[in-house]
């Protein structure tokens, strides 16, 4: 497989952050309505021991702190929804983000959703989908609910690009 060329690379990027900053503005929307949230520092912290090798935590938050933890969680979920906007793209090809439908990108975002639920989770002490949270349906659905508004904002982004000037993203 080809390196992608300079515009593809652009493109993902730029979706793959949009699509980011959708989903942070709806969580941003959740919490001014009263929803909780845990942020991106156990995200960060959780990166900062995977880096030292150590991948599964019985609860991350009494792990040991990590300097620049909730820095390095900000990074790495927009570095994550770069790579989902890559493998989407991968999936679907220059063709849809000339021309984005929003199924696929929707799809994405449900599919996305098993990150959270089969791999973070897990390893940061909550157990698989939850189950040792004092909520796990809440957080379940919470999650998917998030991953469905990251694939609007693929879509959105994308369908944004798309009508831009080609000029304006080389």
């Amino acid at each position: 497989m080809n390196p992608p060329d300079i515009t593809t690379a652009v493109h993902i990027l730029l979706i793959g952050i949009g699509a980011t900053a959708v989903l942070d503005a709806w969580l941003l929307l959740l919490r001014r309505l009263g929803q909780p949230s845990a942020g991106f520092a156990p995200l960060g912290r959780w990166i900062g021991h995977l880096a030292r090798g150590r991948l599964t935590h019985p609860a991350i938050a009494q792990a040991a702190p990590v300097r620049h933890e909730l820095a390095l969680g900000w990074l790495s979920h927009y570095a994550v929804g770069v790579a989902f906007a890559a493998a989407l793209v991968a999936w679907q090809g220059m063709a849809w983000v000339r021309q984005p439908t929003p199924l696929p990108a929707l799809a994405f975002g449900l599919a996305s959703v098993v990150a959270p639920l089969f791999v973070m989770q897990p390893a940061m002490g909550a157990g698989f989908a939850s189950r040792r949270t004092a909520t796990p349906l809440k957080n379940c659905l919470r999650s998917t609910l998030n991953h469905m508004v990251f694939g609007v904002g693929l879509y959105l982004c994308a369908r944004l690009l798309a009508g831009a000037p080609a000029a304006a993203l080389a």
